[in-house]
């Protein structure tokens, strides 16, 4: 039996979702048809605000939803400057506590052979701040791709004339595998990148 020509449509939208398989956005469309009118229609006014209430800023990429972006704020390191490929990685990082300074987003990583390049505007923003906020160190803090890695080689020489001091994320083992259980990708990362005592 065919599904209702609206419902097919609501199934469609939910497929574009990264992520989501034809099974999945299945079960989002029969679920919210069971919403009431009430939660139906918050949802979709949400919906039609984000563009209002979030915002990107104008310095380091990533989302606000004040006139003031929190990552970009005097508080925070300024000696430190991570680049990053997306938003979602910025909040990923935030989550740790761990580190303190800036944030720089690219908004996508670089790919010839699949026609993706780095947005121009977002390195010369880069190459800006780091002059302008006096910058000591650059952290590349991509995925251990192939396009990771094309990016991260792409970055070090577009600012080799910095006198930054530019890390990478550490690659290897995850904390508490054993070697028996780890792929030979990550563990001749591992190896390659070993650390010394």
């Amino acid at each position: 039996m065919r599904y209702p020509e609206y419902l097919l449509k609501l199934i469609s939208q939910f497929r574009k979702l990264p992520g989501v398989g034809g099974k999945t956005a299945e079960r989002f469309a029969f679920h919210v048809i069971g919403w009431s009118q009430e939660k139906l229609e918050e949802f979709s006014y949400m919906l039609s605000e984000i563009q209002e209430k979030i915002y990107y800023c104008d310095s380091c990429g990533a989302l606000k939803d004040k006139d003031v972006c929190v990552l970009c704020h005097p508080q925070r390191n300024t000696d430190i400057l991570c680049v990053v490929a997306s938003i979602k990685d910025v909040f990923s990082i935030e989550q740790t506590r761990s580190y303190q300074g800036l944030y720089h987003v690219l908004g996508g990583v670089f790919s010839p052979l699949e026609g993706k390049f780095l947005k121009e505007e977002r390195v010369d923003k880069l190459k800006k701040r780091l002059t302008l906020l006096n910058v000591k160190e650059v952290i590349i803090a991509l995925d251990a791709t192939l396009e990771g890695d094309a990016t991260a080689l792409f970055l070090k020489k577009e600012l080799s004339s910095f006198s930054v001091r530019l890390s990478r994320l550490a690659l290897g083992l995850p904390m508490g595998s054993s070697l028996d259980i780890i792929d030979e990708g990550t563990l001749c990362r591992a190896l390659s990148g070993r650390a010394y005592y």
